[in-house]
């Protein structure tokens, strides 16, 4: 033997050779392939059915959450529009008792704007329209009128108004559309 080669030591009869297996390839290999097979796909079958267990119970959670976010959102649009209702409430009894039609008609301004007040409150816009270029986007044309009041193409007068919320057109404005007299 070499000087400076090291001795290896040799298995004794109470030690086993060491093997290039693993316990865990002396366990599969005494096992049946088709039962480790089994075994696999029954863990995999549990763990699809828990993650679509998870995944019924998010989407019940999920659309529970957002019929409880519309409701809310409804009822925080009643509050603020209740005192409106109360107030027309108050105009119609005292208009069956008036004398004063100029205080009735007073009463009742002074409910439109406030009423127009709580619409711009919780975003609600009016489209622009009389004297406004016709935009079909948020204008919808009922009748053209020959005119020399206004440019032709421009909204002459509104039939209905029309209102959005922030960029989301909630109903288009009904307008009568101007044009050139003819000669």
């Amino acid at each position: 033997m070499p000087e400076n080669e090291t001795p290896t030591p040799q298995p004794t009869e109470a030690e086993p050779a060491a093997t290039d297996a693993t316990p865990g390839a002396e366990v599969a290999q005494s096992q049946d392939p088709l039962e480790v097979a089994l075994a696999e796909q029954a863990k995999l079958k549990d763990q699809l059915l828990r993650t679509l267990a998870d995944f019924d119970n998010f989407r019940k959670r999920s659309r529970r959450e957002l019929i409880d976010a519309e409701r809310r959102g409804k009822d925080d649009m009643l509050k603020e529009f209740l005192p409106v209702f109360d107030n027309l409430d108050r105009a119609s009894a005292h208009a069956e008792t008036a004398t004063d039609v100029k205080a009735l008609a007073d009463g009742i301004s002074l409910v439109m704007r406030q009423f127009a007040d709580t619409l711009a409150k919780v975003g609600i816009e009016r489209v622009p329209a009389v004297g406004q270029p016709f935009d079909p986007s948020v204008h919808e044309a009922v009748q053209q009128m020959e005119t020399s009041d206004f440019e032709p193409g421009t909204i002459a007068a509104e039939v209905q108004a029309g209102y959005r919320n922030s960029e989301k057109l909630i109903r288009p404005a009904l307008v009568v559309v101007a044009k050139a007299k003819a000669n």
